[in-house]
């Protein structure tokens, strides 16, 4: 076992700097002041490449092959070293300088990011954003050269471990042709109902951020391995064991916000139950960001939106908040949170109209890697297809194309996994209610441990034990079939409308 012991103890290191650098991008959202924006980059970029180089370390593949040929090692081992090679493939593929060079662009870009967002200022993003997009060309070219894929397959790779666009393609190209119409449909059905009084504030933010911090505890967030923040745009980030979220408050709507901190605590669930044993390899890491975004979608709109939680909640939501009369129901507030609209912002979409985002965003960011679409034309080309998609055209580029911190941190290749976790998130749902009857009902008493128990068991404590596919068959008992999220879908929209 010296080999792999030698070759787990170097990957703990790894984990150490990669625990770092976490942290420093949560503070880097969530509190630095501007004027550290340059020196931050400098210690970003530096930690970068310290990661790469260590990661990279010939003596890497040599521990590998020893590891190999030990019979000793157990399933966990194996897997480790299956996701140690994946790893080492994809970092030797990038030379160090690329990945500072890239880490320094994204620190810029995301700064800039900011500002042009709340200025609507796309023309002033763009030279920072243009950087951002040729070393992300570069360095899909890189691994796609090593792993025998083309640039976005190999940056998809990266979210998606054994992803692939045709597959995606085929996937989405039935949403974008289911999803119109059923739409259609579902705004029928609601506007047949009487129409809800609207929900009057101002919602103080000091209260909102107490409700969500309840709702936080109700679900299982260990409030002694991370906290709740602001930020521009919300995430859940930081270390091992430091599972930081963020949101962002509006006084004069409550529920965006509230249902921003129940799907970042979903993300948070699944680092905070990660088997600890194998906390800091990449066994231990989660499984791909279409499982990790199965989660949170899982928690915000499988348990939080069903009629269930709502009875649970709302009595909550009306005490916090004074509230009073026919808007205040659970009936009327699960219609408000269950409520189709053809709006502008992905992060505040219902889950009818949210695949029809991420299916935009995943066509431009092809076209624009591919060299199909130039940046300088993203604003039309983005309004162009929310037209197409969504039935809409944004009338500025902050509700449009400048509305998400993904390309500008760098994350392209990430955008399709919200909708193949949306449709995991239904297949696991699913699966879940039917091992345990009780899961619902308990939710209708605010008690989610039997939720979570199911999650910790089938999702959360395997980590990388098992690839993707083999993960939500072992869970669900098929592959992935987006008939079980159609049949969510309609029986919500439109049975239970």
């Amino acid at each position: 076992m010296s080999a792999y012991s030698d070759l787990s103890a170097h990957f703990a290191r790894i984990s150490a700097v990669s625990n770092a650098l976490g942290i420093l991008h949560w503070d880097n959202a969530a509190m630095m002041p501007k004027g550290a924006a340059a020196t931050r980059a400098d210690s970003m970029a530096t930690l970068a490449v310290l990661r790469h180089d260590m990661t990279t370390d010939p003596r890497v593949a040599d521990m590998l092959d020893a590891a190999g040929g030990d019979d000793g090692l157990g399933d966990w081992e194996r897997a480790n070293l299956r996701e140690i090679g994946r790893v080492f493939a994809i970092e030797t593929a990038v030379p160090a300088d690329l990945v500072a060079a890239s880490s320094k662009a994204v620190s810029a870009c995301e700064m800039r990011w900011r500002q042009a967002r709340e200025d609507s200022d796309f023309v002033g993003l763009l030279p920072f954003l243009s950087e951002v997009l040729a070393l992300q060309r570069e360095m899909g070219r890189a691994k796609g050269e090593r792993l025998g894929l083309d640039p976005y397959d190999a940056l998809l790779n990266d979210y998606e471990p054994g992803g692939r666009s045709a597959a995606i393609d085929a996937l989405f190209d039935d949403l974008a042709d289911f999803l119109p119409g059923f739409v259609d449909e579902a705004l029928a059905a609601q506007a047949r109902r009487p129409a809800d009084p609207p929900l009057e504030g101002p919602f103080p933010v000091e209260t909102q951020r107490s409700l969500g911090l309840r709702f936080m505890a109700a679900l299982g967030y260990d409030f002694e391995r991370g906290r709740l923040d602001v930020s521009t745009h919300p995430f859940c980030g930081g270390a091992d064991n430091d599972v930081r979220i963020t949101t962002r408050y509006d006084e004069a709507d409550f529920t965006t916000a509230l249902m921003g901190v129940l799907h970042e605590t979903g993300h948070a669930l699944y680092e905070q139950g990660r088997p600890q044993g194998h906390m800091s390899q990449p066994v231990g890491q989660a499984r791909g960001m279409s499982v990790h975004e199965s989660q949170s979608l899982l928690i915000e709109m499988q348990a939080c939106r069903s009629p269930e939680f709502i009875a649970f909640a709302g009595p909550i939501m009306r005490e916090a908040f004074g509230g009073d009369g026919p808007a205040w129901t659970p009936e009327a507030l699960w219609r408000r949170y269950t409520r189709v609209e053809r709006g502008f912002i992905r992060v505040d979409a219902d889950e009818a109209t949210y695949p029809a985002h991420v299916i935009l965003r995943y066509r431009l960011e092809k076209a624009m890697i591919a060299g199909d679409l130039a940046l300088a034309d993203l604003p039309g080309a983005w309004n162009d297809g929310m037209g197409e998609l969504l039935g809409v055209t944004p009338p500025n580029d902050r509700l449009g194309c400048l509305q998400d911190i993904h390309w500008p941190s760098g994350g392209w290749g990430y955008f399709p996994t919200y909708t193949l976790g949306a449709m995991t998130a239904a297949q696991l749902f699913d699966a879940a209610k039917r091992a345990d009857p009780d899961i619902l009902p308990a939710i209708g008493r605010g008690d989610f441990a039997p939720l979570v128990a199911w999650l910790r068991a089938n999702v959360h404590g395997q980590g990388c034990l098992y690839e993707t596919d083999d993960l939500l068959t072992r869970a669900t008992g098929r592959a992935l079939d987006a008939g079980v999220f159609k049949a969510h879908l309609k029986r919500r929209y439109l049975e239970e409308a």
